[in-house]
């Protein structure tokens, strides 16, 4: 199945910035005409802690790929360095649902409106923090795209360097009056599978979340999925005349499916921070998602104990 995939050009600060800006809607005007054209945006340059850039978004990585290899492209790529117009890098190539390289954080934000001035400025702010910190390399923001989102891009020089960054107290200071200007809480992007482990790639090595919290939240979701089965799709089978190995099978097959592409994935999110293996690796995260995760088991077995309506092994049709 094909994911959205977004190239980021960034660029050294030019020093004529309306031919600059007429430049990059030349290629943001052909990128709309290629197939699988989302979305493209101008990187905010009005503060000099943040990068000039251009990101464009196609639906599928090949598709990308084949914008980015254009001759148009080259072309217009081509006539830009005459202009002075020089990249800092070669593109950074995000995935939708995959890993960013390591070293690159990927943050997506959802501004409240009217804040949009402000967002910026307290990420220019931001940025300026992690500019002190060893190995940064650059930021670059770029404002809502079409699902409403701000991008910002952070890079360091390797993983474990970002990593230093984002545990550190002078980024826990800012957050809160970053999170003002927000609608809901930020999100970073990592690779997270439908049972809920977050995998993130730290200066080559991989890291995941731990075990026991994966299984602590499936157990969450497999237990009231396998009472309400049992209460609702059981019957059902037993009408149908399905032996009782031929009722099970079908059962875990319907429990399976719902867990891996619905249940398990929306809950995965409500628990995000915590089973981050970066984000939720401290001691007081992890204790504080575990009380909440066993509170709703509690409120779980509570539920199917006082329920009668819900009880499979006792309920009169």
């Amino acid at each position: 199945m094909n994911s959205a995939a977004t190239a980021i050009s960034l660029f050294h600060r030019p020093t004529d910035e309306v031919d600059f800006r007429a430049w990059l809607d030349r290629i943001a005007e052909i990128a709309q005409t290629a197939e699988g054209f989302v979305d493209a945006a101008v990187a905010v340059s009005e503060y000099p802690q943040l990068e000039p850039g251009f990101s464009v978004t196609f639906r599928s990585e090949q598709l990308l790929h084949d914008f980015l290899d254009s001759a148009e492209r080259a072309r217009l790529l081509g006539a830009g360095e005459s202009l002075g117009f020089r990249r800092k890098s070669s593109d950074l190539i995000i995935l939708a649902g995959g890993s960013p390289t390591p070293g690159i954080g990927v943050f997506r934000h959802r501004v409240a409106r009217g804040k949009e001035a402000e967002f910026a400025a307290t990420e220019a702010r931001l940025v300026a923090a992690s500019s002190e910190f060893p190995g940064f390399e650059g930021a670059a923001l770029f404002p809502s795209d079409a699902r409403g989102r701000w991008l910002s891009v952070l890079r360091f020089r390797t993983g474990t360097q970002l990593s230093d960054w984002m545990r550190s107290q002078e980024r826990a200071a800012a957050l809160p009056e970053l999170r003002s200007q927000l609608t809901e809480d930020f999100t970073v992007d990592a690779h997270t599978t439908p049972f809920g482990s977050t995998v993130r790639t730290v200066d080559g090595e991989t890291r995941m979340t731990p075990t026991w919290k994966t299984a602590m939240l499936v157990l969450l979701v497999l237990y009231p999925t396998v009472m309400t089965l049992s209460r609702f799709l059981g019957p059902v089978l037993d009408r149908f005349g399905a032996q009782p190995w031929l009722a099970m099978w079908l059962s875990q097959i319907v429990s399976v499916g719902l867990m891996s592409y619905f249940l398990s994935p929306a809950v995965a999110a409500w628990f995000r921070r915590w089973l981050d293996p970066i984000d939720g690796a401290s001691r007081r995260a992890s204790a504080a998602g575990a009380a909440v995760v066993v509170v709703l088991y509690a409120l779980t077995l509570l539920l199917f104990a006082s329920v009668r309506w819900l009880q499979y092994w006792d309920y009169d049709n």
